[in-house]
C-alpha cells in the first residue's frame, strides 16, 4: 500500500513538473512572438517617420535614396539631420519611459505608481528647467539636472509616504501627485523669470516633443537605455521573488532593501534621461506596462514594456506629424490624449474594487 502511494505521489509530481515546463515554454514562445510583432511594428513606424511627408525643394524620388545615404545636399540633410534623429529619439525615449513605468509597477505592485504619476517625472522636469533657464551652456547640464531632480523627488515621496516603518502604496500615489503639483508650481514660477527666447524653448520642451531632435540626444538616450536595460536584468529576478512577499523573498536569498532602492533609482534615472531630451511625454510609463502584461502576461511585462513604450511614442509622433485633423501637434499632446482617459478609468476601476 505504501509503495502504491509513493508511486502515485511520484507520478503526480512528474505530471506537475511537466505541466510547469510546458507552461514555461508556452510563455517564452508567446513573449518571443510578441517581441517579433512589436519589432515589425517599430520598423514600419520607423519607415513611416522617415518616408512620409515632403519638403519644398525636395523631390519625392529622392526620399528613399536619401534615406539610404545615396543623395547629398538638401535631401541628405532632411533625412540624416532631421528625420532620422527625430525617429530615433522618439523610439529610445519611449523605450526608457516604458521601462521606468514597468519597474515601478512591478516593484510597488500598483498600476498607478509610475514615475509620471508619483511625481518623479515632474521632479526631473523641474531640475531640467532650472538648468535650461540658468545654466543652458553647461555640458550635460540638463541631463544632470533631470536626474538630480528625479532622485530628490524619490527621496521626498518615499520619506513622506512611510507609515509604521513601511511604505503605504496608496499614500505614495497621493503624495506623489501632490509633490508633482509642487514641482509644477515651481516651474511656473521660474517661467515668470524667463526671457522671451528662453520662455519659448522651455514651453515647447514642457509639452513633450521630439521636434528639434539631434544626434547628441540620440547618443544620450541610446547610452542611457543600454545601461538601464543591463541594470534591469539582475533586478528582474529580485522583483519576481519580491512579488511573493518580502519575507519569502528574503528567505530565497533576495536582498530586499537593496533591490527596492536600486529599482527606485533605476526607474527614476530612466524616466529622467528620457525627460531631459524630450520633455515630460505624459502617460507613456503608465500605459506601457499594462499593455505589455496583456500581450505576454504579468511575469514578462518587464521585458516587453520598453518596445511597447517605443511603439507608443513613435506612433504618436508619426500621427502628430501626418494624421489628418490632428497634425501638427506636439507628441506629448497625443500621448496625454491617450493616457489621461486610461488614468481616470483605472482610478474608477480601483475604487469599485475591480481587479486592475
Amino acid at each position: 500500500m505504501r509503495d502504491t502511494a509513493s508511486v502515485r505521489d511520484s507520478d503526480y509530481a512528474h505530471r506537475t513538473a511537466a505541466r510547469l515546463r510546458a507552461a514555461r515554454r508556452a510563455a517564452v514562445r508567446r513573449t518571443v512572438l510578441t517581441g517579433a510583432l512589436l519589432t515589425v511594428v517599430l520598423l514600419a513606424l520607423l519607415a513611416a517617420s522617415l518616408l512620409l511627408g515632403g519638403l519644398r525643394g525636395m523631390s519625392g524620388r529622392d526620399v528613399v535614396p536619401a534615406a539610404l545615404g545615396m543623395r547629398t545636399g538638401l535631401a541628405d540633410y532632411v533625412m540624416h539631420g532631421i528625420r532620422f534623429p527625430r525617429a530615433l529619439v522618439a523610439l529610445l525615449s519611449g523605450a526608457l519611459f516604458g521601462l521606468s513605468g514597468a519597474l515601478y509597477q512591478r516593484l510597488i505592485r500598483n498600476p498607478l505608481a509610475t514615475p509620471d504619476i508619483v511625481g518623479i517625472s515632474a521632479g526631473a522636469g523641474a531640475g531640467a528647467v532650472t538648468v535650461l533657464l540658468f545654466a543652458p551652456l553647461v555640458p550635460f547640464g540638463v541631463e544632470a539636472g533631470a536626474i538630480g531632480g528625479s532622485f530628490v523627488m524619490v527621496g521626498a515621496v518615499l520619506a513622506l509616504s512611510r507609515r509604521g516603518g513601511r511604505v503605504d502604496t496608496y499614500r505614495l500615489v497621493l503624495i506623489g501627485i501632490g509633490m508633482a503639483a509642487v514641482c509644477t508650481a515651481y516651474v511656473n514660477y521660474l517661467l515668470t523669470l524667463a526671457g522671451d527666447q528662453s520662455l519659448a524653448q522651455v514651453m515647447r520642451w514642457l509639452v513633450g516633443s521630439v521636434s528639434g531632435a539631434t544626434w547628441d540626444g540620440v547618443t544620450t538616450l541610446a547610452a542611457g537605455f543600454a545601461l538601464c536595460a543591463l541594470a534591469a536584468l539582475p533586478l528582474s529576478r529580485a522583483l519576481g521573488t519580491m512579488a511573493l512577499g518580502d519575507h519569502l523573498a528574503a528567505g530565497l536569498g533576495t536582498r530586499v532593501p537593496a533591490a527596492r532602492i536600486a529599482t527606485l533609482l533605476l526607474g527614476a534615472a530612466a524616466a529622467a534621461l528620457a525627460t531631459s531630451v524630450t520633455g515630460p511625454v505624459g502617460f507613456v510609463s503608465l500605459i506601457s506596462g499594462p499593455i505589455a502584461a496583456r500581450l505576454a502576461g504579468t511575469e514578462r511585462a518587464l521585458v516587453l514594456a520598453a518596445p511597447v513604450g517605443a511603439v507608443i511614442v513613435l506612433g504618436a509622433d508619426v500621427a502628430a506629424q501626418h494624421a489628418p485633423l490632428v497634425s501638427p501637434v506636439p507628441t506629448g499632446a497625443l500621448t496625454a490624449l491617450l493616457g489621461a482617459p486610461y488614468f481616470v478609468w483605472l482610478i474608477l476601476r480601483r475604487r469599485s474594487g475591480a481587479p486592475s
